[in-house]
């Protein structure tokens, strides 16, 4: 246990605390006796035990209201930390309806290319037997129409 000197309100204390915490007990004596000098001024010398009740009242509030404030953080915290999942969710559904309608647009693109291919060859079936027909035509009006 280490032992911490403070003065408050003019009167010298010896006041016990565990290692290493001894800059946080002076820090925080010096903020209570600073709100108990603050109260003192502005109430005048209303006895010592009267302002440290009204000191310690102070400070129970402000922790109460610090309190009530985390805890409302907490509350909003969690409330984004809700939403941000439900986003995070839709993303990942419009993700994957996204990628969904990007491979039936795939294979719709293959089907389309396969079905041109075919009316490719067809057509080119078509104009092979065409001019085929069309030369037997010559060739046949030819044999019947010698020129001379």
């Amino acid at each position: 246990m280490a032992n911490v000197s403070i003065k408050f309100n003019g009167k010298d204390f010896l006041l016990s605390c565990d290692d290493g915490q001894e800059e946080h007990l002076e820090e925080l004596l010096i903020h209570i006796n600073q709100k108990f000098n603050n109260l003192k001024d502005d109430l005048g010398n209303i006895g010592e035990n009267k302002l440290l009740l009204i000191t310690s009242v102070k400070i129970m509030d402000e922790y109460f209201e610090t309190k009530k404030n985390v805890d409302q953080k907490k509350i909003e915290l969690k409330n984004l930390s809700n939403k941000f999942r439900e986003l995070k969710s839709l993303v990942y559904e419009y993700k994957e309806k996204k990628e969904e309608e990007i491979n039936n647009l795939a294979k719709d693109h293959e089907e389309f290319r396969k079905v041109i291919e075919k009316n490719k060859e067809d057509y080119e079936k078509i104009i092979e037997e065409a001019a085929d027909e069309i030369e037997n035509f010559v060739e046949k009006a030819n044999l019947e129409n010698p020129i001379q």
